[in-house]
């Protein structure tokens, strides 16, 4: 069901990003793949070969003409067992070698001899990125099958602002492992709520409900992986949302539920993760309420049940809930389940679900349960999605 990568070829290029690369490698190491370094001469000005050696607990190659390779075939050997070549930083000149099939040193020569998936992360002064040759080679690229990860935007080295700067290597991490995982959505739209909802007392006070929105993020991004168009609405959270999500912040229940509205018409799928507030306050104060010795009244109004809402349409999306429960967590997310007439309802227990890093999730659907060992919140969001595509897939055959 999932897919892992187990060993890539880390291409550096010469560029000051290349200090970059090196905590891209620890990164990668850390979640147990292998990384093999392959630098260029103008790299090794910027950062040195040990350091990579060090991370990695492989030698570093620089040279075409390494003899450390039995057959002296290094420029093929080092990809045949690689599930990828990452050229991170990939220069404006090193991009251009890649267009014109140019084979004058070791990295250039193993990307033109692979026969793995090659993705480069660009780096360079925002007026090289934006110069037409580059944008040129940056379209035959992608018309070659390169997978492209970023630029991304900000200051530059230089003191400039502007787009060229490389990934950080957290979001080279993430899409690097996205880029491998199946396509089980490819095509549909996926529309996702996360976080939690706040119903304004005053103006700084307000119910809400304590929700990190972590497992609501990993969902999103899991349905982005899988290929599919994902619109994430969310309350307040201290998450980024993945970068390729059309992303939605809201405050109350009440705008959630009108993005959710205007984003159903067309969702395929809707997975309802947010903590929403069950009521909200009817004689909210605009000011805040002074603190005194009185005992303060609130009266409270039940919030719609978005969920409900949507599952209930004359063609609903196919409809995914989710139940964090203190007690009896199958048979009131079973009652949850049939009361709203989901295919699927995920199911856990309120200690694990809060704020939490891993989880254990109980899916329910027509079938019965299917438990989903503890894992990481991400780990599961990728399991609960390859469970949503298979349903999907069984119910629209």
């Amino acid at each position: 069901m999932e897919q892992t990568l187990k060993r890539i070829v880390l291409g550096v290029t010469g560029g000051v990003a290349a200090y970059k690369a090196a905590e891209l490698a620890r990164l990668l190491t850390k979640r147990r793949i292998d990384v093999q370094a392959v630098m260029t001469p103008a790299a090794t000005h910027f950062v040195g070969a040990a350091t990579f050696q060090a991370i990695t607990g492989h030698p570093v190659f620089t040279d075409l003409w390494d003899d450390r390779i039995d057959n002296g075939m290094a420029h093929i050997d080092l990809t045949r067992s690689a599930d990828a070549i990452l050229v991170a930083p990939a220069s404006a000149d090193f991009l251009a070698k890649l267009v014109h099939g140019r084979a004058d040193d070791l990295l250039s020569t193993l990307c033109l001899a692979r026969d793995c998936p090659l993705l480069v992360a660009p780096a360079m002064n925002r007026q090289m990125w934006e110069h037409p040759a580059t944008q040129r080679n940056i379209a035959l690229l992608k018309d070659d099958g390169v997978t492209l990860l970023g630029p991304g935007t900000g200051e530059q080295a230089c003191g400039e602002t502007g787009f060229g700067r490389l990934l950080e290597p957290e979001e080279l991490v993430e899409a690097l492992e996205s880029r491998f995982q199946p396509k089980l959505l490819w095509g549909l739209k996926v529309l996702i709520t996360a976080g939690p909802t706040f119903e304004p007392i005053d103006a700084v006070r307000g119910i809400t409900n304590s929700s990190s929105g972590k497992m609501g993020y990993a969902v999103a991004r899991a349905a982005i992986e899988a290929g599919a168009e994902v619109t994430l609405v969310s309350g307040a959270t201290c998450l980024a949302p993945p970068h390729d999500a059309r992303f939605v912040p809201v405050t109350t229940a009440q705008q959630m539920q009108e993005a959710v509205e205007a984003a159903a018409d067309t969702a395929n799928i809707f997975i309802s993760v947010a903590a929403v507030a069950d009521y909200n306050v009817l004689n909210r104060s605009e000011m805040k309420i002074k603190k005194d010795a009185h005992i303060l009244t609130l009266e409270l109004a039940p919030n719609p049940d978005i969920l409900a809402g949507v599952a209930s349409r004359e063609k609903p999306p196919f409809c995914v809930g989710f139940a964090a429960e203190s007690e009896n967590l199958e048979e009131y997310a079973e009652l949850k389940r049939k009361r709203k007439h989901l295919p699927l309802i995920v199911a856990n227990a309120v200690d694990e679900a809060i704020g939490t890093d891993a989880v254990e999730l109980w899916l329910l659907d027509d079938a019965g349960r299917h438990i989903l060992e503890k894992a990481d919140k991400l780990t599961q969001a990728r399991r609960l999605i390859a469970h949503i595509a298979k349903l999907y897939n069984e119910r629209n055959a």
